[in-house]
């Protein structure tokens, strides 16, 4: 195969986009979450993976982590990776990562990045649902369900546990 038959083979393959985040925790188990001033619902301090520029998913994450709220701290272990489809764009493979417990120094040094966010809050468990929209509240709730039984990384698509 010459180089210009695979360039044409590699331009022709499917694509996905990659997504990766930290999940981080206060002393009561609260769930830190962002707000977005881009769309609607809260997120979790993370972001598109930069993959064009060599980029994995944990230095996505924790790139994405220290922009959004000033806090350098390499992520933990992986929680959960999801298949999410799209419609008006193409299946996004989401990556999300522990990120522990934040000291009382480090939620002190929470600063925003005030071009993409409005604000950031601890959420206990039983309100997430109603922060998290679409399959980032299941991403959620199942990778705290992972750290509680100590299992995981979780399977999912589309914020589902896959059978």
């Amino acid at each position: 195969m010459t180089t210009a038959d695979y360039a044409t083979y590699i331009a022709g393959l499917p694509r996905i986009l990659a997504g990766a985040a930290v999940l981080f925790r206060d002393d009561d188990g609260r769930v830190l979450l962002v707000e977005p001033n881009y769309r609607d619902g809260w997120a979790l301090p993370g972001g598109t993976v930069e993959s064009d520029e060599g980029e994995t998913p944990r230095q996505g994450a924790r790139r994405e982590t220290l922009e959004e709220i000033g806090l350098d701290v390499p992520p933990g272990r992986p929680l959960a990776v999801d298949w999410v489809p799209g419609t008006a764009r193409p299946p996004i493979v989401a990556y999300l990562y522990d990120g522990g417990v934040l000291s009382a120094e480090q939620i002190k040094a929470i600063r925003l990045q005030e071009e993409e966010l409005v604000s950031w809050r601890f959420v206990p468990r039983a309100d997430l649902p109603a922060h998290l929209l679409g399959a980032l509240g299941g991403r959620v709730l199942a990778a705290l369900d992972a750290l509680t039984t100590g299992t995981g990384p979780v399977e999912l698509e589309n914020g589902t546990p896959v059978a």
